[in-house]
């Protein structure tokens, strides 16, 4: 399964690196979100809540993880693509390992994260974020995004399989991602909006990704919430992955 999961994840790879468009996008859409937003909504930090961090150095944990589920939410797109091309069908065919197949996809996109989650944290610290976090605070981000791209990668997955059209995975993916950002703390303190967002951010997963970012940066973190909330968050992406594979055994069963 290693080695199949190797070799899945080179041809996405490839075939990554074949579409400099995309590359493209995929690369300055972080980049946009976060001066846009950083500029549209820096007057928030005068509202309760937000401390003495300026509105740059809260949003940007924030967007690493709103990015990683907006990437994530696309996912499945390729292989409705494999679908349509038969692709699938010859790997099915084939000896690959099941699981590699689905683990060699999700790693590309796990791969794709951490490199927008460079580009954003480079961009905040040039736009003035600081933070006292240490190595230790940035490689909980990167975890965490990590898992927010697995996850929601994997539902992506399973949504594709299940539906096996475009326009069902891009619609359904919109319907949850939209929601699930602006019910979270991505771009502004939960006790700051109503006490309805707050109680749904509570069941969030990338706001249990958001916290456990912006904590484990802080200056003196809260390890308990940090480590709590990236608990839920593994949990969540080992359900979600379990989900995915379920899905994965039905398409098997149909074709």
């Amino acid at each position: 399964m290693i080695a199949h999961t190797g070799l899945v994840l080179g041809r996405w790879m490839r075939a990554s690196y074949r579409q400099p468009a995309l590359i493209a996008f995929t690369l300055v859409q972080p980049a946009i979100w976060l001066l846009l937003f950083g500029q549209l909504f820096q007057g928030v930090v005068r509202l309760p809540g937000f401390g003495d961090s300026s509105y740059i150095a809260f949003l940007t944990p924030g967007i690493v993880m709103m990015t990683a589920l907006m990437t994530s939410g696309w996912s499945g797109t390729s292989f409705v693509q494999d679908m349509e091309r038969g692709v699938m069908d010859r790997m099915l065919a084939s000896p690959v390992s099941r699981g590699g197949l689905m683990a060699g996809q999700l790693l590309s996109n796990a791969t794709t994260t951490v490199i927008q989650t460079i580009l954003v944290f480079a961009i905040g610290i040039a736009a003035g974020a600081r933070y006292d976090g240490g190595l230790v605070g940035y490689l909980v981000t990167v975890v965490a995004s990590m898992l927010v791209g697995t996850a929601f990668g994997s539902l992506s997955n399973a949504v594709a399989l299940l539906t096996r059209q475009q326009e069902a995975l891009i619609g359904i993916s919109q319907f949850v991602s939209l929601p699930l950002t602006f019910m979270s703390s991505i771009m502004i303190d939960p006790t700051v909006a109503p006490h309805w967002v707050n109680v749904a951010a509570r069941f969030n997963p990338v706001d249990w990704a958001t916290i456990a970012a912006r904590q484990s940066l802080a200056a003196t973190p809260d390890w308990s919430s940090v480590w709590r909330h990236c608990g839920y968050l593994l949990a969540f992406t080992l359900i979600v992955g379990w989900l995915s594979t379920r899905a994965f055994r039905t398409y098997q069963r149909s074709v």
